[in-house]
């Protein structure tokens, strides 16, 4: 079993933790679903992934480490859901539980604020005039791209 690895919510000791960059992959985490995204090795561009159904925790380990194995995954970005106020409430602690179950695969973690993520990707896919079932089926995976591109904006380009 891998050791434990870096769990953070700093940009900047999440990218001292990846010197050479890499794919990394997003979960948006749901109560019935993770939404998963990935981005490429230059931390250019994020694009959704698939949505998971959410199970036991080693069902979904099991999936994830697959994703991982199958792109190479160099690190693994959390939405953090805060509360408006930027407060930390239920939501974030669960967040936060899965972060350390998931850093027994020895992948830094970074927790991303998600506050926006849900709706920014609900806005860009109303703007590519999709279907409110096919918006249903798809918004866990874009919300994880939202929340992906935000913090690939913030390791590539210095805002930390």
């Amino acid at each position: 079993m891998a050791e434990a690895a870096l769990i953070t919510t700093s940009a900047l000791d999440y990218r001292d933790a990846l010197p050479d960059a890499g794919p990394l992959l997003a979960l948006d985490l749901g109560t019935q679903t993770i939404g998963t995204a990935f981005c490429d090795a230059g931390w250019h561009f994020a694009s959704p992934g698939k949505t998971l159904k959410r199970g036991k925790f080693g069902a979904d380990k099991a999936l994830l480490e697959g994703l991982i194995r199958e792109r190479s995954i160099k690190g693994i970005v959390i939405g953090l859901p805060l509360n408006m106020d930027g407060s930390e409430g239920p939501r974030s602690q669960s967040s936060r539980a899965y972060a350390r179950n998931l850093a027994a695969l020895g992948l830094p973690i970074l927790l991303w604020d998600e506050r926006w993520s849900t709706m920014g990707a609900e806005r860009g896919l109303i703007a590519q005039d999709m279907s409110r079932a096919k918006r249903a089926e798809r918004i866990d995976s874009a919300a994880a791209a939202v929340i992906l591109q935000g913090a690939i904006d913030a390791l590539a380009g210095g805002v930390l």
